[in-house]
């Protein structure tokens, strides 16, 4: 589901889904207002999300694996904080 929670930069179009079609208007289209699962477009949209959110909680990338955020504390440890999505 985390594929869900990805905000939309450009118009997305789609047929509506079978079961759902209006009655007199079957030739029509629906526009995205929010990512849906399955659209190629999921995927970068969630993982913007998720880096707005970190860079905000003062992580920094890692500039060798974009998936490895690191954060210095005080005491001059490390938080590493290594995400994976798995879609199965």
């Amino acid at each position: 589901t985390a594929f869900l929670h990805g905000d939309l930069e450009e118009e997305i179009y789609m047929q509506q889904p079978q079961g759902y079609e209006v009655k007199g208007k079957e030739n029509l289209v629906c526009i995205l207002k929010n990512s849906l699962y399955g659209l190629k477009q999921a995927p970068r949209h969630w993982y913007l999300n998720f880096d707005s959110f970190m860079t905000k909680q003062r992580y920094s990338i890692c500039h060798f694996d974009h998936c490895v955020y690191f954060k210095r504390i005080e005491n001059g440890s490390y938080i590493i904080f290594l995400l994976y999505v798995d879609d199965m």
